[in-house]
């Protein structure tokens, strides 16, 4: 039960606090005096919950935060929940129990991330989540009649709100996305799902007959393929045979240019060894002339050379003296006698030496250059008899070389020689001009090599007489057609080979799928299955739920009934096909809804909430909150829901029970004459909302 709640600058509150005891307590006071805010305290200090727009609209105007406070008692144990705001929207939190030692922390703060919630410790400890204490504990305004006069599928979800079946609807979803992530995973794996299952069987019954359609061309073709390997097989042979003619054919050929292209080396060679030897006789003919003088004229060389070295050495011994003469002839024009005395030592002398006589100097220098010019004349002769026997010694020098080069001894030689070029002349001439292959026998008769290769071709022409190269021609020309046919054939047998093996994978493939396909569609089935009873809303999961929650609720609602002593002895719930409809028991008297006074129908409203109550939970936070309860209420009504309220306070209270009723009402006035002792009158000032017992 709720022992107090205290509220510090939360919404219109500045500092509120409120003790509960049993039984009833009523808030009293006009709209907008803060009595609403109890319930959105109330779900914010325990899950952190409330009906604001945001968390900072918690906070009262002005104030920087603002906190709520709720102690509770469980099963004997005394414990808080506390949490705060500030205007940055930071929150803090803290769940704690009152022990010997003080009050110690169970839970603090929402750090889930870590495995820490304030908040799932909560709803562990009290038995319900925010959406569940919304229903089974709040009753909003006008919801109190409205179970009543809801329309019977309205009350169906209601039921269903009470017992999760929202929670099948998650389940459901949640099912269908693990179908959906299953049909994909199957077809990123097999490239289908399910859904794909007849197409594959149609696909594979298409390549079936694709198949059966292309066997019988695949078997002609093989046929007509084994038709043409026999003939190119024939053709092949022949031609083996012949082969051997054909390659002796070519040596004939090849022979045949052999021995032509020979007798034209060999008239070539012929030409060029008289050309060659024309060219020896030519150089080597007048070589003999100066060869037998060839000791004289090298003697005679020799003479010319001693003499115009002799010459050449009295010529130089003339130009000595001449030399001489000049320096006598020098002097003797500075010796002159004067009165008969020499110049020099003043002697008297009759005449001077011949030698330093002018005169005489003169006639001996002219003498010798008489001289000179004679010897001069005579080298000359000798320069050119020299010159002359040097080049008829060169000549015979090269002679002797032009003959040693051509290995020529004597001129018997040379005569040799031109015997020889004569018969070659005439050999030649018997070789025919224009060589061909009808000249053979001639050509055949240069040299024994010659000969040889004419005997060669004369045996090919005999192996090969009977060989048509025409008619072996056209044999290959057959065989090519023959393979080009077998290819073309065998392109065709390939592409038919090609669809058969394409479709004979593709049923091959598409069977494996189909089979695995077939698995996978039972599973889908029995999902869906599954889904159908446990997740639908109307399956068996589901009604059964709602039958055992319409009894239990019909059963306790009935008890609650009994302890208000209305003339109604029980109250059923039963389900329909699309909705849930009430029925009212007086004994064995079925009673209408609405032929029930006010205070019966509040009466049964009262008690179906409670029943409703006890469904979800009650051993845990038992208390009840009806905020406005007499909206849409006439006097009669009102009236009666205080009379109601009195004896269930009366009855929690006997049966020492800790049922808690809240009641959140501006109608004050209706509860002056009950047994309702805890009223709180709520009021609202400059200094925020006042809250008095009354």
């Amino acid at each position: 039960m709720i022992n107090s709640i205290e509220l510090g600058n939360f919404l219109s509150h500045a500092e509120t606090k409120l003790n509960f005891g049993k039984g009833v307590t009523v808030f009293i006071g006009p709209n907008g005096s803060g009595k609403s805010g109890i319930i959105d305290a109330i779900t914010f200090a325990l899950f952190g919950q409330h009906t604001r727009k945001s968390n900072k609209g918690l906070i009262r105007r002005g104030e920087n935060q603002g906190y709520a406070r709720i102690n509770f008692s469980i099963n004997n144990k005394m414990l808080q929940a506390t949490r705060k705001i500030n205007l940055q929207g930071t929150l803090s939190s803290q769940f704690l129990q009152k022990t010997d030692e003080g009050w110690t922390p169970i839970a603090e703060g929402e750090r889930k991330q870590f495995g820490e919630s304030m908040t799932r410790k909560i709803e562990e400890v009290i038995g319900l989540d925010f959406e569940k204490l919304k229903i089974a504990s709040i009753v909003r305004q006008g919801e109190l009649n409205s179970i009543i006069k809801a329309k019977p599928k309205e009350f169906k979800e209601l039921i269903n709100a009470v017992i999760g079946i929202d929670k099948l609807d998650i389940s459901s979803e949640n099912l269908k996305i693990v179908l959906k992530n299953f049909r994909e995973t199957i077809l990123k794996e097999f490239g289908y799902d399910d859904s794909h299952i007849d197409m594959l069987k149609n696909e594979i019954k298409e390549k079936e007959l694709e198949i059966k359609k292309n066997k019988p061309i695949e078997e002609k073709l093989e046929e007509e393929k084994l038709k043409q390997k026999k003939e190119i097989s024939i053709l092949k042979k022949k031609i083996e045979e012949d082969l051997p003619k054909l390659d002796k054919i070519k040596q004939l050929e090849s022979r045949k240019l052999e021995l032509v292209k020979y007798a034209k080396d060999a008239i070539y060679s012929i030409q060029k060894e008289i050309s060659e030897k024309e060219r020896k006789i030519h150089d080597c003919e007048g070589c003999f002339e100066h060869l037998d003088e060839k000791k004289r004229i090298e003697k005679s060389l020799e003479m010319a050379e001693l003499a115009f070295k002799e010459t050449g050495k009295k010529i130089q011994e003339y130009k000595m003296e001449i030399i001489s003469l000049k320096e006598q002839l020098s002097l003797a024009k500075k010796l002159h006698l004067e009165n008969g005395k020499c110049p020099v030592c003043d002697s008297k002398v009759n005449h001077l030496n011949p030698l330093f006589q002018e005169d005489h100097l003169a006639v001996e220098q002219n003498n010798i250059k008489k001289k000179i010019v004679s010897l001069e004349n005579q080298n000359e002769m000798y320069e050119k008899k020299k010159q002359e026997f040097s080049n008829v010694f060169q000549q015979i020098i090269e002679d002797e070389t032009t003959l040693r080069a051509h290995s020529i001894n004597d001129i018997e030689e040379i005569d040799a020689l031109k015997n020889e070029i004569s018969l070659q002349k005439i050999n030649i001439q018997k070789i025919p001009s224009n060589i061909n292959s009808g000249l053979l026998v001639e050509v055949g008769s240069i040299d024994s090599h010659s000969k040889l290769l004419y005997e060669k071709i004369m045996e090919l022409e005999n192996e090969t007489s009977n060989f048509d190269k025409n008619s072996f021609s056209a044999l290959r020309n057959s065989l090519d057609d023959k393979q080009l046919e077998l290819s073309e054939t065998d392109q065709k047998l390939g592409g038919i080979l090609e669809k058969i093996r394409n479709a004979k994978e593709v049923v091959d493939k598409n069977m494996l799928v189909v089979k695995e396909l077939v698995f996978v569609k039972d599973y889908v089935i029995q999902i869906n299955e599954i889904q159908e009873n446990l997740f639908n809303r109307d399956g068996s999961v589901a009604t059964s739920l709602r039958s055992w929650a319409l009894h239990t609720i019909s059963a306790k609602a009935s008890e609650y009934l009994n302890m208000l002593n209305t003339k109604i002895q029980r109250i059923e719930l039963s389900e329909k096909i699309r909705d849930v409809s009430i029925t009212c028991y007086s004994k064995n008297t079925i009673l209408d809804i609405e032929s029930l006074s006010g205070g019966e129908q509040v009466s049964i409203a009262l008690a179906l909430r409670l029943g409703m109550t006890q469904l979800l939970g009650s051993s845990n936070l038992n208390f009840i909150i009806l905020d406005e309860p007499t909206m849409f209420l006439d006097e009669e009504r009102r009236k009666s829901l205080v009379k109601v309220i009195s004896q269930l306070s009366d009855i929690t209270n006997s049966l020492n029970s800790t049922l808690q009723f809240i009641i959140i009402t501006h109608d004050s006035e209706i509860f002056e004459d009950s047994s309702v002792e805890q009223i709180f009158k709520f009021e609202s000032t400059d200094n925020g909302t006042i809250v008095t017992e009354v």
